[in-house]
């Protein structure tokens, strides 16, 4: 865990959030700064700077996020009309927090196409 991440003081439950889902290795919880009806932040508990951070031995990993995602979308019952996933990686990516994370968004059509 970073000291200074708010995503892994999330984690430690050192800063509420909205859990809607967790598991050993992920969490899922609403986002602050909703830009879509379904607005979910989900994460690894282990921390990753970004996606550009994760080594390549860590590939299994980031398909358990992904399905982490699917389950997280299910539950939110989004499956049947569709939703969005993006990953922001730096700065000139649009990443706002130094901590791997997927944006799952839905609720509406025409999601935005750009989030922090």
């Amino acid at each position: 865990m970073e000291t200074n991440c708010i995503f892994c003081a999330i984690i430690n439950q050192q800063i509420p959030a909205t859990i809607l889902y967790q598991d050993e290795n992920f969490l899922a919880f609403s986002d602050i700064h909703p830009l879509a009806p379904v607005h979910i932040l989900i994460i690894p508990k282990t921390h990753f700077a970004s996606l550009d951070h994760v080594p390549a031995d860590q590939s299994a990993m980031l398909g358990e996020l992904l399905v982490c995602a699917q389950k997280v979308a299910r539950q939110q019952n989004l499956a049947e009309k569709g939703y969005r996933l993006m990953i922001n990686t730096g700065k000139d990516g649009g990443q706002t927090v130094p901590h791997l994370h997927i944006h799952l968004l839905g609720g509406k059509p025409n999601l935005p196409i750009q989030v922090g």
